[in-house]
């Protein structure tokens, strides 16, 4: 049976790594969190060892590895500026490891995670949900072979409290901004579906949205993101808090359903060997780092989803 430990199992997204465990026949025998409200563990791993001190976790988890119960995967749901540090902490304990979006906050992070492979021999793998999206898989062969630039519009509101700005979500250094949190996995599948970024250019950049422009290999990308649900669209207002559209040459992609198991999915295919590791998420790094500390350039229009259309 394959064995995992989790970190950060009173996150947000943890409950789908758990559910992602079980589907996959494997048995959570450690987990970690500073917060002890993880009683959704008892739905899936009540036998689970919990610790909410990382040095007694640490230790647990090398006791295991000297009993010869070492843990074959290390899941990975902690604040995003520490990925990086929870990544090397798996390999240098002898087990792969499986990291929630952003993989790490800028592409050289990425250089020493493949030293620190190459070292212990041991695999990260980072969750590229999008990519297993049966409508972005069959967008993506839809344009592959189109032969001409496409026209996208992306926009992607996830309506957030007060208390994101309290969490380490709401601190840029923690969590690399909007357009790093909630939009990396969305700037991976667009160069995932429109070939490599040639142009980056930022032209909104605040605490609760941000916009921009992506000149892809094969497209022309606008996007818009935001966390204040003052920015959904009315006809939604008061009915959903999430609202995402993408279109391409003015032709709208239905992929709001589908999202529930595509990580069950992502650990399917990372125990089966073919699992999403460095080369695949740098693009995506790369995007949201140069954004990051690009100037923001005035006089540029798009189109807020209200459909009024917003200059910078």
């Amino acid at each position: 049976m394959t064995s995992f430990a989790l970190i950060g199992a009173a996150g947000y997204v943890a409950p789908r790594h758990m559910k992602a465990m079980q589907a996959v026949g494997g048995d959570l025998k450690v987990a970690y969190d500073p917060n002890d409200s993880v009683g959704v563990i008892d739905s899936h791993f009540p036998e689970a060892h919990f610790f909410t001190e990382f040095e007694r976790f640490d230790r647990h988890v090398d006791k295991l590895r000297r009993r010869g119960e070492k843990i074959d995967y290390v899941s990975i749901c902690s604040p995003n500026h520490l990925h990086d540090a929870h990544c090397r902490f798996a390999l240098r304990s002898g087990a792969d490891a499986i990291c929630e979006k952003p993989l790490v906050l800028n592409p050289w992070n990425i250089d020493s995670l493949a030293e620190i492979e190459r070292d212990t021999g041991r695999r990260i793998s980072t969750i590229l949900q999008l990519r297993l999206h049966p409508a972005i898989i069959a967008l993506r062969d839809r344009f592959k072979a189109s032969g001409k630039r496409h026209k996208v519009d992306l926009t992607y509101i996830t309506s957030r409290g007060r208390w994101y700005y309290a969490s380490w979500k709401g601190d840029d250094a923690k969590s690399g901004g909007v357009a790093t949190n909630i939009g990396v996995h969305f700037f991976d599948m667009l160069s995932f579906v429109f070939g490599p970024v040639k142009r980056n250019e930022a032209h909104l950049r605040e605490a609760e949205r941000a916009a921009g422009f992506l000149e892809c290999a094969n497209a022309d990308v606008s996007w818009f993101l935001s966390v204040d649900r003052n920015d959904l669209p009315v006809s939604v207002q008061g009915k959903k808090t999430t609202f995402r559209s993408i279109t391409v040459d003015g032709e709208e992609v239905e992929f709001s359903e589908g999202f529930t198991d595509l990580h069950t999915k992502s650990y399917e295919e990372i125990v089966a060997g073919r699992g999403f590791g460095l080369d695949e998420v740098r693009a995506s790094i790369d995007i949201v780092s140069t954004f990051r500390n690009l100037p923001v350039t005035s006089g540029h229009e798009w189109r807020h989803p209200s459909m009024r259309v917003v200059r910078s």
